[in-house]
């Protein structure tokens, strides 16, 4: 590029030289208005005149410019090539990614002016959205297989002794009444579990819909919570357990909905009584902490595997992995609970050791601040 526009520069002066002198000998006016000149000043002055350091001076600066005017041009005309190349570049990359490799990043360096490596960073951002969508699409379709899955699991095992209960009924193949209010009495008892999975099912699709109005009132946590232990008593006597209470005295004020946040308690107690009975006690806290509202409820029983526990909030998981209908829920119950809580921007968690099993729930306090 350079060598070039040296090479042009010379070329141009050297034609417009002879350019100017050929029109001032074909011009009789501008010739004898040059002899006039070098008559008037004298040949020996002209030439002085014409090698002075101004007139040098001036030379050099026109044939400088010249040389940046060709240097300007080729550098215009590369710059143009390169973005172009860029650019072309930049559509085959984004050819690729739309083949599906979404794992692939634009090259931001390579790309030309600010505005193309403007566009390959929004391309960039795009894909990375892109992909994360694409990756939340496959949870989704998979979660969906696995409730259908585990529905159909919960669902067939109880019809299915139910079809047969009420089928040897149907057929009279029983020995007498007592045989027969036996098996009217097993139906029974697979027709409540079928209705108590139907209604988590539907209180679990209610809690996952984010677009799910909650009514949203002041609500004392104390009085809540000792309501609730005053209905589990009649549990707690027939599971030889006993329930400790350690709520503040204070007014625990939080803003929510008093059925939904009933149903979340009234699960955790549920839960403690079923899994906690070997420990004989059932121990509900409640306190301010840092501007939240914080309510523990611990049982003694046996704990929570470690492997398990990161994952007792997903929706159908079962810590009896032979999913017994005997010595568990239908395993909605703490999903609902972890929605409802969601709902309410609160958070719910579980620590479990050899000796205690605690679920904390964390409601924003209608109180402020809490005291030091």
């Amino acid at each position: 590029m350079l060598v070039l526009s040296i090479g042009l520069t010379a070329l141009t002066i050297s034609l417009m030289y002879r350019i100017v002198l050929s029109f001032i000998d074909s011009s009789i006016t501008l010739s004898g208005l040059l002899d006039a000149f070098i008559s008037l000043v004298g040949a020996g002055k002209f030439y002085q005149l014409t090698e002075s350091l101004g007139v040098t001076l001036l030379y050099y600066l026109f044939l400088f410019s010249v040389f940046l005017f060709y240097l300007y041009l080729f550098y215009r005309y590369e710059k143009r090539k390169y973005e172009e190349r860029c650019l072309q570049q930049l559509i085959t990359e984004i050819g690729f990614i739309a083949d599906g490799h979404f794992d692939h990043q634009v090259c931001i360096t390579t790309h030309g002016n600010e505005h193309t490596k403007q566009l390959a960073k929004d391309i960039n951002r795009l894909v990375a959205q892109l992909k994360l969508a694409v990756e939340e699409e496959r949870r989704s379709e998979q979660a969906k297989n696995d409730l259908i899955t585990n529905v159909s699991h919960d669902l067939r095992t109880p019809l299915t002794s139910i079809i047969g209960y009420l089928g040897l009924i149907e057929q009279d193949r029983y020995k007498d009444e007592l045989e027969l209010r036996y098996y009217i009495q097993i139906a029974y008892q697979k027709v409540t579990r079928l209705n108590t999975l139907i209604n988590d099912l539907f209180e679990y699709t209610r809690v996952q819909n984010t677009g799910l109005a909650i009514t949203k009132i002041p609500i004392n946590m104390a009085e809540m919570l000792g309501q609730l232990i005053v209905q589990f008593r009649l549990q707690l006597q027939e599971a030889q357990m006993e329930c400790r209470s350690e709520v503040s005295m204070d007014k625990l004020m939080v803003l929510g909905d008093s059925n939904k946040l009933a149903r979340v308690f009234e699960n955790l107690l549920q839960n403690a009584i079923r899994y906690g009975k070997n420990g004989g006690y059932v121990d509900v806290s409640a306190r301010e902490e840092d501007e939240h509202i914080v309510i523990d409820v611990t049982n003694y029983g046996e704990p929570i595997p470690s492997i398990d526990l990161p994952h007792i909030f997903e929706r159908f998981y079962r810590i009896e992995k032979s999913r017994s209908e005997y010595t568990g829920g239908t395993g909605l119950g703490l999903a609902i609970a972890k929605g409802i809580i969601d709902l309410h921007e609160g958070s719910i968690t579980a620590y479990s050791d050899s000796e205690k099993t605690i679920f904390t729930v964390k409601l924003k306090s209608l109180n402020g601040s809490a005291p030091s």
